[in-house]
């Protein structure tokens, strides 16, 4: 396979609507969406397996996988994550994370721009931004972005796949994908005292 037309499968399980694409160079070979609330442990592989069928291409060919690291959904990111380093390591490629604000300046901006700020809207009205021209970190807010540089157009999953080959295309190597969390899990601990251990003595 030429460097330039790689095979990336692609995944984003980091919403309520989990969504994957199948990409050969510039080229979308096949994508799905499916809007869920729930279950997406159970449904990503026949999705991903719905993907390949569509296509002449099947596991063994892929170049890489891609996913969508956060921030997010928490249990449907990992999921994806989770995911994406069990496909690498059975298939022996390379698993790239891709971040929604990677996948938003890709899909708002050209590279032209002197800087590029990129605000994102994350569940419960909550938002955070990330500013790449000053190699800042992602970070929360508490309402959103506003800038003379706007904010980057909603990312399509398309946009996780080509972010991931620009990886490959310059010769990146990254550390496996994990989980992008800006804020805690909204789990509370329990409210139950823990149980007491007995001493056997």
């Amino acid at each position: 396979m030429p460097p330039n037309r790689p095979i990336i499968l692609a995944f984003d399980t980091s919403a309520a609507q989990s969504a994957a694409v199948l990409l050969q160079g510039d080229t979308v070979l096949a994508q799905r969406h499916e809007t869920l609330n729930k279950n997406q442990v159970q449904r990503l592989f026949p999705m991903l397996e719905d993907l390949l069928a569509e296509t002449e291409f099947n596991w063994a060919d892929l170049t890489a996988i891609a996913v969508c690291v956060g921030p997010g959904n928490f249990t449907g990111t990992r999921i994806g994550v989770s995911a994406a380093r069990g496909l690498a390591m059975s298939l022996e490629i390379p698993a790239i994370g891709v971040s929604r604000f990677e996948a938003a300046a890709l899909a708002g901006f050209n590279g032209s721009e002197p800087e590029i700020i990129v605000g994102i809207q994350l569940p419960r009205d909550q938002f955070a931004m990330q500013h790449f021209a000053a190699g800042a970190p992602p970070v929360a807010l508490s309402k959103p972005v506003t800038s003379d540089h706007g904010t980057a157009s909603p990312y399509e999953i398309h946009h996780i796949a080509m972010f991931a080959r620009q990886v490959i295309a310059k010769g990146g190597s990254n550390p496996p994908p994990a989980p992008l969390y800006l804020r805690p899990a909204d789990a509370a601990p329990a409210k139950d005292q823990p149980p007491v251990i007995l001493d056997d003595a």
